[in-house]
């Protein structure tokens, strides 16, 4: 008697929140193959690069805000520097460092949000933070403060917490006095704390073994942990000791987006190869940048040390990791780093003479790029002779993570099926985590993820 075919299944699972946007996975199962991983976004075009056209130079930095409600800050950065790099004009001094301060902030709001709120959950056996907070309310409560001090940070430097109204070309419109950041400080100082018991806690989680064979892609700049300017970097999967950094006007020419039938975003590919941006990867090109008490953190969280830099002599110990589960901690990290660097840079600050420096149109092509929480984001503006946007480009973290993730969700599930686990709840829940692992950002808004399992009969 020859065995049954098996059928085609769709699976739903609804309300899946805890991710920012619109998407649907579709997997085509062989047999016991898994053949193929669609993440499908299919949230509507947004259109910011075209409706940026005609613009004035000086309205980027407010538009592209409204791209995310999560990292506007990311948003606003990186297109000052790209109009800024086509007019010439370049920020530094006490305006550059109020603008890591606020950068600074966003890390901490952004970074706490997905620890405790989105991510943690997984861990710990829940299906959403409501769940978390009957048994781990402390936890909960303490991510709230971290982020609450990450929102001050924004609401002092950018006139509000979310899409920030007083960033502009060339620095502010105003520029705090000394004595508006002191309660700022004690309250990073407290936030300090919290940021190394969260640490400590997800340390503590229990983290399947994985491994992420992607290009790793982050920004580098010497001297320091980069965050709001860098130059790109690479490091290979074949060749983990080697950083390969190249000029960001190269950027749109090594990395190349393409329309997919599946998908309203685009994907990208970084040389013809899948790379992964955000937290792993900034921990592999930087990591060994992070201050002293932040690498103290990270090798108390089993992180260990990150790769030797270019020129380290031989036997330097360090590797980057690659679990995608473990990103969590290096997010965690980040946070404890971000609520440092604001300390430092309060503590040095002297207000500037002026707000901003003037940042006058002229024909040019501009590029800029930083660090946004969950990866490299790159902004490329063409303008006229009078200051009018011709041409725009925005290449967000999470179009250029698609392809690695949907390669983790076909790695992941298929070792499922290799175990034997074919219960269709079990791989949705599986699914699911994996997605949350890149905390990709669709979006402004979380909805909900369909799940499509479409399986074929395999060879008799």
């Amino acid at each position: 008697m020859s065995e049954p075919v098996p059928r085609s299944r769709v699976l739903r699972v609804p309300a899946l929140t805890r991710v920012e946007g619109e998407t649907a996975l579709h997997l085509r199962i062989h047999g016991s193959t898994v053949t193929q991983t669609r993440l499908a976004i299919y949230e509507p075009p947004r259109f910011f690069e075209a409706f940026l056209r005609g613009r004035a130079h000086t309205e980027p930095p407010d538009l592209t805000s409204r791209v995310c409600g999560i990292c506007p800050v990311a948003y606003q950065m990186s297109a000052c520097r790209a109009i800024e790099d086509a007019c010439g004009v370049q920020v530094d001094g006490q305006l550059a460092a109020l603008r890591r301060l606020l950068y600074c902030g966003e890390w901490i709001e952004s970074q706490t949000l997905h620890v405790h709120l989105l991510h943690a959950p997984d861990f710990l056996g829940h299906d959403d933070v409501i769940g978390l907070s009957r048994t781990h309310r402390e936890h909960v409560e303490r991510g709230l403060r971290l982020k609450q001090a990450g929102n001050a940070v924004v609401e002092l430097l950018g006139g509000r917490a979310i899409h920030p109204v007083n960033v502009r070309l060339g620095g502010f419109h105003r520029t705090p006095a000394r004595s508006e950041l002191r309660p700022l400080a004690e309250r990073l100082r407290t936030a300090l704390d919290d940021a190394w018991d969260t640490v400590r806690w997800v340390a503590g989680f229990e983290f399947p073994d994985a491994e992420c064979d992607a290009d790793l892609f982050a920004l580098a700049e010497a001297g320091t942990y980069a965050i709001e300017s860098g130059t790109p970097t690479v490091l290979r999967y074949d060749a983990p000791r080697t950083p390969r950094p190249f000029p960001l006007r190269d950027f749109c020419d090594r990395v190349a987006e393409e329309q997919v039938p599946w998908s309203t975003a685009l994907h990208a590919r970084l040389d013809g190869r899948r790379h992964l941006t955000g937290p792993l990867a900034r921990w592999a090109v930087s990591g060994r940048l992070l201050s002293p008490t932040a690498l103290e953190a990270a090798r108390e969280a089993g992180l260990g040390d990150p790769p030797p830099g270019p020129g380290a002599p031989d036997g330097v110990r360090g590797s980057a990791c690659r679990n995608p589960y473990r990103s969590i901690l290096v997010r965690a990290v980040e946070a404890l780093y971000a609520v440092e660097e604001a300390l430092r840079i309060i503590d040095a600050y002297e207000p500037p003479p002026r707000p901003y420096v003037e940042v006058p149109a002229r024909a040019g092509t501009g590029h800029g790029a930083t660090e946004a929480p969950r990866g490299l984001l790159y902004h490329r503006y063409a303008l006229d002779g009078a200051g009018r946007v011709t041409e725009a480009r925005l290449v967000p973290p999470t179009a250029q993570n698609q392809g690695a993730i949907e390669e983790d969700l076909r790695r992941t599930v298929q070792a499922g099926l290799d175990r034997g686990e074919d219960d269709e709840a079990a791989l949705a829940h599986l699914c699911e985590r994996v997605v949350r692992n890149h905390d990709p950002c669709i979006s402004c808004a979380a909805h909900f993820l369909d799940l499509d399992i479409e399986r074929t009969p395999g060879p008799a």
